[in-house]
């Protein structure tokens, strides 16, 4: 293509120097070659909607014959939405009207391909008027909604945000008793609702049953009702599998059950929250976990693609400190053999931990990304490091101690009274492992006794498929700085 442009631009130098006498009308009408020049658009999505506020992505694509350098967005919310926060870009604000340029990662964009950026909104008020480098972004990006078809809403919005409130597509099963909601689970199909009424259902909550990609099961319902399991009783098998006479103790468990949806419940004063074992493609969204034994939501057992989102979890680890993870992916080493049911490892991959609200009186880590897991996406979280005990060396926000996780957008703050060491970590437990995560546009405070707000435990180990750092995170209050060590800019 470059040989083409060049043998244009060469005819035209000669037609011009053929032309010179001819004055300079004839030299207007003569052909210009167009140099190669990025052509961008950008398309607004929305990836969840709740009752005040949604998260929104907006994915440009350079149509051009030339690489882009960086682009610059903006678009304005009618009154009464905001932007609450954002990732993959650089945000500023006059009034209404959003400015967002390209992180230092993702402004280069060849001929082709795309990038994109995110964030959340409080109101539920979608862009308009949106251009990209000044020109209209074009494509599916609303642009002509007016400003007066949402209302300014009358309260603040929550900082956590109940669920989507879309009816269910399927039969509906209401439950308001724990032995409905007992035989719901154990008889529910693919395309079945679970609809609990608000109120106390006290018992041992399991369920076998699997959904399907085209028609997950629902268990939903509002935030006052609360699913409590005052076990666990009997004796416990080697290896926790469902098994007569036994309680678990868990608050909610899901066995062998993918595509499952649960949304907006509580699950309180149990052993351990929400448990998913060989259960994929779990979507948990504006739950609300608190007052565990030991952790709030395990995905367990290779528990692959699944999603926690816009939910709420405090108060963990109230009879075992160490053991009082918030959001606990995969399982460790030494558990592989109750566990490891794929290859002698535990692969719950590809878990995304989006929007939560974390802490405060969450005695471990707040994520525990455990060794022999791939694949994740932390981000858009808040963090609140109080109370977290140091127990089991649970003193940081998230350890990484998988692959290839994005940890990004976040924002952590700790407060006494706790034992907190760092911000985020990695250790290698297990060879190979512990590697290749990223960290960007995350917002620490590190309460005057965190050292990094970023620590990396081993350079050399992962020397193949290093971790990387960017001068896009910031920390303050940090006894030391913001990581140990190179910046990538």
């Amino acid at each position: 293509m470059a040989r083409s442009r060049t043998g244009t631009a060469l005819a035209t130098v000669g037609l011009v120097v053929a032309l010179a006498g001819l004055g300079s009308t004839a030299l207007a009408s003569a052909p210009t070659a167009s140099a190669a020049a990025p052509d961008l658009t950008a398309v607004f999505s929305q990836s969840s909607v709740w009752n005040t506020g949604y998260g929104a992505r907006y994915v440009i694509t350079n149509r051009g014959d030339a690489a882009s350098t960086g682009w610059v967005v903006e678009f304005d919310l009618p009154p009464g939405s905001r932007v609450t926060n954002s990732w993959s870009s650089v945000r500023t604000q006059i009034g209404q009207h959003y400015r967002f340029t390209n992180a230092g990662h993702n402004g280069d964009i060849a001929p082709g391909a795309a990038e994109d950026f995110g964030f959340n909104v409080a109101g539920l008020g979608v862009p308009v008027n949106c251009t990209v480098d000044g020109k209209p972004c074009g494509g599916a990006a609303p642009t002509t909604v007016p400003p007066t078809t949402t209302p300014s809403p009358t309260t603040a919005p929550p900082t956590t945000p109940p669920p989507p409130t879309t009816p269910p597509a399927g039969p509906v099963v209401d439950v308001s008793t724990a032995a409905q909601l007992q035989a719901a689970l154990a008889a529910a199909q693919p395309g079945h609702t679970i609809r609990l009424a608000a109120g106390t259902y006290r018992g041992s909550f399991l369920t076998r049953r699997a959904g399907t990609a085209t028609s997950r099961i629902t268990l939903t319902g509002p935030r006052t009702a609360v699913l409590i399991n005052d076990g666990p009783t009997g004796t416990a098998p080697s290896c926790p599998v469902p098994t007569a006479g036994w309680d678990s103790g868990y608050g909610l468990w899901l066995f062998d059950a993918p595509y499952w949806n649960l949304t907006g419940f509580t699950v309180a004063e149990s052993k351990k929250g929400i448990v998913l074992d060989n259960s994929q493609h779990v979507t948990i969204d504006g739950v609300h976990v608190h007052h565990t034994d030991e952790e709030a939501v395990h995905f367990r057992r290779s528990s692959a693609d699944g999603i926690i989102r816009n939910s709420t979890i405090t108060d963990t680890g109230l009879t075992q400190p160490g053991y009082g993870e918030a959001v606990y992916l995969g399982s460790a080493q030494s558990n592989f053999g109750c566990h490891g049911n794929s290859g002698g490892v535990d692969r719950s991959d590809r878990v995304q931990v989006l929007n939560n609200d974390i802490g405060p009186n969450v005695t471990a880590e707040h994520v525990d990304v455990k060794e022999g897991t791939e694949g994740g996406v932390i981000r858009g979280n808040r963090f609140n490091g109080q109370g977290i005990s140091g127990a089991n060396s649970g003193d940081s926000w998230v350890d990484a101690k998988g692959n290839g996780y994005l940890i990004e957008g976040n924002t952590g703050t700790f407060r006494a009274p706790g034992t907190f060491a760092n911000g985020y970590e990695t250790h290698n437990l297990l060879d190979g492992y512990g590697c290749g995560n990223i960290w960007r546009h995350n917002t620490s405070d590190l309460g005057g006794v965190g050292r990094y707000a970023v620590y990396v435990s081993s350079t050399s180990r992962c020397a193949a498929n290093p971790n990387l750092v960017y001068a896009s995170n910031t920390v303050t209050n940090a006894v030391t700085g913001l990581t140990n060590i190179n910046v990538t800019p």
